[in-house]
């Protein structure tokens, strides 16, 4: 009789007491030898067997259809086998006497009645493993979402700890990806700077390659680096260590939404005053030029007639630091400003710990509106579209409350901060003046006021 020698083993096996392939053809050929069985041709697979498919495997049962092979020599039948299709082709060639003899180190087969059925038994075996372990893996996810443990590999800026096996920041990375987020956020970055600063900053992927501008992008939008993730379409809170802010993170998807809006490509850099002012004549934007090396401004006249003239960079300039100076404070008020607001923080005390309460009771009534929607979803009375929808929903706001409480309780009451931010900026109000960083007194002259209007080269 000529036999096939067939072995395997998946990348995804998970019993370790299954051989090498190496070694599994060591032992089948001392096997052959010992059993002076004539081996005709070797087949290697290195695939899993628990769905019909193996390319290999179809390939050596055809040519056992052929009749180029009697028998197939394996390790154990869970080699040959660990779904029903296959196990059933196996049967089905004994039955039709196109296999007439199968050997096995590890397990005594005859193609009789009782070998045929104990050959099916051990087939089923080999599914009922396959079954159970997948079962077993699959509760084992759902536990571990239920924590809010991510259960994949961690993203760029975090770390997979293998002897806790949780998620954790990378605390080389993190503050990394971080800055991305910040410096996207200001709105004066485009996806590919991202990329470049991310290659000057040395900050790559999971597996060491230059991040592309697909990949920063898909980082800007995950959810996950505000403590957030969604597997399977749904939304889970989850347990690692935030790397950013839910603020910082919707300010980026603002800027993103708006980056993705057709519009035409601004030269703030060349000229920092455009679109900054708008004609009190006509109320058309304002514009810019260059002419003979100096940048001038003029209203477009898009409606009609407008007697408005041409104004020099520098004239505005000289304006828009008179405005500045307006409103600088002397470095002894704003010094006894933020000594009275110190006194005025520790009055607000008592006042914040009911506010940092009534916050905690805003995240305790989430979590109860969070286990309603579960069982309503379990209930079987809404969808799990809609249950994903609401939960989306529910999670992001406990979480905004959330970093409200934590941001309350390091900065204190909310109009204390601002207040001191205030004089602070107030304080540096002559220093922007005098210097000639013209987007910094661009920046600072929308902070003291709103809709500025030009009329007669004046602000």
């Amino acid at each position: 009789m000529k036999y096939f020698l067939y072995i395997r083993k998946s990348t995804d096996e998970d019993d370790r007491q299954v051989l090498s392939l190496e070694s599994q053809e060591a032992e089948l050929n001392e096997f052959a030898t010992r059993e002076h069985l004539h081996i005709v041709e070797t087949f290697r697979e290195s695939q899993t067997a628990k769905e019909p498919g193996r390319i290999v495997f179809n390939e050596m049962l055809a040519r056992v259809e052929r009749g180029e092979a009697d028998g197939i020599l394996a390790w154990h039948p869970d080699r040959l086998a660990r779904n029903s299709v296959d196990g059933g082709r196996i049967i089905f060639l004994v039955d039709s006497e196109k296999i007439k003899g199968l050997k096995f180190p590890t397990f005594w087969f005859e193609p009789t009645p009782q070998g045929k059925f104990m050959l099916n038994i051990a087939f089923g075996q080999s599914k009922y493993f396959v079954d159970n372990l997948s079962e077993n893996t699959k509760r084992g996810l759902r536990q571990k979402l239920r924590r809010g443990e991510w259960p994949g590999l961690a993203p760029v800026g975090y770390l997979n700890d293998k002897l806790k096996h949780i998620v954790v920041p990378n605390a080389e990375t993190s503050p990394l990806v971080k800055k991305l987020f910040e410096r996207y956020a200001t709105g004066r970055y485009s996806l590919k700077d991202i990329q470049n600063i991310a290659n000057s900053i040395d900050l790559f992927s999971v597996r060491g390659k230059v991040l592309s501008v697909s990949l920063i992008q898909r980082i800007l939008s995950n959810t996950f680096y505000y403590g957030v993730f969604k597997y399977n379409g749904e939304l889970y809170e989850a347990k690692h260590e935030p790397i950013i802010t839910k603020k910082l993170f919707d300010s980026v998807q603002s800027v993103m939404a708006n980056k993705a809006k057709p519009q035409k490509q601004s030269k703030i850099a060349e000229y920092p005053f455009r679109g900054l002012f708008m004609c009190a004549e006509c109320g058309c934007a304002i514009t810019s030029e260059t002419q003979k090396g100096h940048h001038y401004y003029r209203c477009t006249k898009k409606r009609g007639a407008c007697s408005q003239k041409y104004v020099r960079e520098e004239m505005l300039t000289e304006q828009i630091n008179d405005a500045i100076k307006e409103v600088s404070l002397h470095p002894s008020w704003a010094d006894k400003m933020l000594a009275k607001l110190e006194e005025d923080r520790e009055q607000e005390v008592q006042d914040g710990t009911f506010f940092a309460q009534n916050l905690k009771s805003e995240i305790s009534v989430s979590v109860e509106k969070l286990e309603k929607l579960l069982d309503a979803h379990l209930d079987g009375i809404i969808s799990k579209e809609e249950y994903a929808s609401k939960k989306q929903k529910l999670l992001n706001r406990k979480i905004e409350i959330s970093e409200r409480l934590v941001d309350f309780e390091k900065k204190g009451n909310y109009w204390l901060e601002p207040m001191r931010l205030f004089i602070l900026e107030a304080k540096q109000a002559e220093i922007i003046a005098s210097k000639e960083n013209l987007p910094v007194k661009r920046d600072f002259l929308k902070k003291i006021g709103s809709n500025p209007l030009l009329r007669d080269k004046a602000i």
